[in-house]
């Protein structure tokens, strides 16, 4: 996973109150296979920063694969 990549939750994480489908931008790529995500409302306001495992995300993609390379 890429730095700034906007990905989904897989998995709950109750402890931080996050459900699966919930939408972050990863922050930073903490060790192998574990990344930062910071979690925001519509209006940028971050609710919830977490270290994450990368098999408990899936990046989202905006446009086809075609138009984006």
């Amino acid at each position: 996973m890429k730095i700034l990549e906007v990905v989904a939750l897989t998995n709950d994480i109750p402890e931080k109150h996050l459900r699966r489908g919930q939408v972050g931008t990863v922050l930073e790529v903490l060790a192998p296979g574990v990344v930062e995500v910071e979690f925001a409302d519509l209006e940028g306001i971050p609710y919830a920063i977490c270290a994450v495992p990368e098999n408990s995300l899936m990046v989202l993609h905006h446009m086809p694969d075609a138009i984006a390379a």
